[in-house]
C-alpha cells in the first residue's frame, strides 16, 4: 500500500506540475537576467512551489474551508492572473520593462518572478493545489502515508530546479530572435491556458 501510494502520487503530481513542459517558460520570463538572477530565479521558485504543495497536503482542505474558498474560485483567480502576465509576453511589455531596470529593480523582479508567474500559478497551480489535497485526502490521516506525499512534492519541486538549471543553458542557443519568437508563442499558449483555468471554475461553479 505506501509504495502503491507513493508510486500514484509522484506521477500524478509530475503529470500535472510537468516541469519539462515549463523549462521553456522559465527562459521566456527570465530573458535578459544575469545568470546568476536566474539560478535565484529557479531556487525561489522550486521552494516557493514546494512550500506550497507541502502546505497544501498539510492543511490545504482545511484552509479553504476556514476561508471558505472555493477551488473553482482559486481556478478563475489563477486564470485571470496568468491571462495578464500572457499579455504581457505577446505585445512585448515584459521585453520593453527589461531596458528600463536598474540592478536594484532587478533583484525585485528576481523576487516577483520567481513568485509569480513561476511558482504561482504555472508550478502550484489550481490544478497542482487540487491534486495534493485530492492526495492528502486518500492517505485519510495516516502520517505516513502524509510523509510520502509530502516527500514526494518536495521530490517534485527538485524536478522543476534541475529543469530550470538545465533550461538556462538553451537560452544561448536560442538568440534574440528565437527568444522574441518564443515569448510570443508561450504568450499564445498561456493565455490559452488561463483562458482553460476559468472556463473550468465557472463549470465547477455553474455546470
Amino acid at each position: 500500500m505506501l509504495l502503491d501510494f507513493a508510486i500514484s502520487s509522484l506521477l500524478t503530481l509530475f503529470v500535472v506540475v510537468d516541469p519539462v513542459a515549463m523549462a521553456p517558460t522559465f527562459l521566456v520570463v527570465t530573458t535578459g537576467m544575469p545568470r546568476v538572477s536566474r539560478k535565484s530565479v529557479a531556487v525561489r521558485a522550486s521552494v516557493i512551489a514546494g512550500a506550497i504543495l507541502i502546505g497544501a497536503a498539510l492543511v490545504g482542505d482545511r484552509l479553504l474551508n476556514v476561508l471558505e474558498i472555493s477551488l473553482s474560485a482559486f481556478r478563475i483567480a489563477g486564470g485571470l492572473l496568468l491571462f495578464w502576465i500572457a499579455a504581457e509576453m505577446v505585445f512585448g511589455v515584459r521585453s520593453r520593462h527589461e531596458g528600463e531596470a536598474a540592478e536594484q529593480a532587478i533583484e525585485e523582479r528576481v523576487r516577483n518572478v520567481a513568485a509569480f508567474p513561476l511558482a504561482v500559478p504555472l508550478l502550484a497551480g489550481p490544478g497542482a493545489i487540487t491534486a495534493t489535497i485530492l492526495l492528502a485526502g486518500q492517505a485519510g490521516g495516516n502520517l505516513i502515508l502524509l510523509a510520502i506525499l509530502v516527500g514526494v512534492a518536495a521530490a517534485v519541486a527538485g524536478s522543476c530546479l534541475v529543469t530550470f538549471i538545465f533550461a538556462e543553458r538553451i537560452s544561448g542557443l536560442l538568440g534574440m530572435t528565437g527568444n522574441i519568437v518564443l515569448s510570443r508563442l508561450l504568450g499564445v499558449l498561456l493565455a490559452a491556458l488561463a483562458v482553460q483555468y476559468v472556463v473550468d471554475g465557472i463549470r465547477s461553479i455553474w455546470p
